[in-house]
């Protein structure tokens, strides 16, 4: 049997973030990233610098506690947020990213009689 040692630590108490980038009829894959830059900001920075070739998925691991999240909605929100605050059109890299994940609620405006 053989073992390879995790990406985390053992016993470190922390959350990693990893993002799934499509290779299309390729697949699919974690990319390969510094434990110091697997938090949700670094993230986020990759995200909208374009460091991804097709990103559809970003999952939340934390070794210690035993889980892994799909967090794919949280991160594509803040950046659709961040964009809304700037005035900015959120970025053609990874509209397609956003716009899957983020749920938009339309305003409904108030008829008055």
């Amino acid at each position: 049997m053989s073992w390879t040692p995790g990406v985390v630590p053992y016993g470190a108490d922390e959350t990693v973030y990893l993002v799934v980038d499509s290779f299309g009829v390729h697949g699919s894959v974690y990319r390969e990233t510094e434990i110091e830059r697997a938090d949700p900001e670094a993230v986020i920075s990759d995200l909208m610098t374009g460091q991804y070739s097709n990103p559809v998925r970003v999952v939340a691991f934390n070794t210690l506690e035993h889980w892994s999240s799909d967090v794919s909605g949280d991160i594509a929100q803040e950046i659709q947020t961040r964009c809304d605050i700037e005035g900015n059109d959120v970025p053609e890299h990874i509209r397609d990213f956003v716009e899957s994940h983020v749920k938009r609620t339309e305003q409904l405006s108030l008829r008055l009689a």
